[in-house]
């Protein structure tokens, strides 16, 4: 896990807002898509950083491909972040 890429990729509203869609439900890019209004290459590149920075996994189910959470960097990145935060306390 990158902690760069994580919280590049968190820093954009949009892939934010992607997050807590797939909080909900797995869902294909189109289903995404409909949620915003912006063409469906850009919500590809949203998805791609989503998925560069291991937020969120994908899986091809037939001609569609499904994409999913991946809440183990999530518990990574809080479990740095309580690790810092705990040194911090320590000085």
């Amino acid at each position: 896990m990158s902690a760069t890429l994580v919280f590049k990729a968190l820093a954009d509203p949009t892939r934010r807002s992607i997050i807590d869609l797939l909080k909900e439900k797995d869902m294909t890019a189109g289903e995404i898509a409909e949620q915003f209004n912006m063409k469906k290459p850009s919500i590809s590149h949203h998805l791609s950083t989503l998925q560069t920075a291991g937020l969120v996994l994908s899986e091809r189910s037939g001609q569609h491909i499904i994409y999913s959470l991946n809440t183990t960097v999530f518990q990574d990145i809080m479990m740095w972040m309580m690790n810092v935060s705990g040194k911090e306390n320590e000085k």
